[in-house]
């Protein structure tokens, strides 16, 4: 994995898990700044099940960023229904006739960041993944999914240590389906 990345973590063994477990997304694999504006807004608090219908019908009848920005508010706000957090929908048809009149979206994280309700992660992913900008993109699931990888690994420590094993010793964990690779990738990195 390039650039910086936080230490202790079995980078290969997530991305692993992550190529076999990833969910198909309608917006996954786009390097439309668009579509993963949308998406990311539509995602914001609202389960991905619930999101993939309204975002289909929300880029038919809205398929670029100038029908959105000549859309009147009331039709936005009517396909909107149902997504709650109405200020998203508001904010995201603001910032789409800035877009419009600008005549090209941003193409960093700080021009992102500048539009109404882009905060700092939304501003980052899309940066990241539609123009390649090498920015931190963290949300509360990378969060969590950090902080229980750190936690799983602190957890492994001390069982290993209670059992004298010390850093560099070569051992074997047996667990259950999905976690005993990453758990021997970890006793070796101790």
């Amino acid at each position: 994995m390039g650039g910086r990345t936080p230490p202790g973590i079995p980078w290969d063994a997530l991305l692993a898990w992550y190529r076999a477990n990833k969910r198909g997304m309608p917006w996954r694999g786009s390097r439309d700044p668009y579509a993963v504006w949308l998406s990311e807004t539509m995602l914001q608090q609202t389960r991905v099940e619930t999101v993939r219908g309204y975002f289909a019908r929300f880029l038919a009848r809205f398929p670029d960023v100038r029908a959105l920005a000549v859309a009147p508010l009331p039709a936005v706000l009517k396909l909107w229904e149902g997504l709650g957090y109405y200020s998203r929908a508001r904010n995201l048809h603001a910032a789409a006739k800035r877009v419009a009149e600008a005549g090209a979206f941003p193409r960093d994280a700080a021009g992102w960041a500048e539009l109404p309700g882009v905060g700092p992660y939304t501003a980052a992913a899309i940066a990241s993944i539609c123009f390649g900008e090498p920015v931190p993109v963290v949300d509360g699931n990378v969060v969590v999914t950090y902080s229980g990888l750190a936690d799983g690994i602190r957890r492994a420590a001390s069982a290993l240590s209670g059992l004298g094993v010390r850093r560099g010793d070569r051992v074997a964990i047996s667990a259950q389906k999905g976690t005993g690779y990453v758990f021997f990738y970890f006793a070796s990195q101790l």
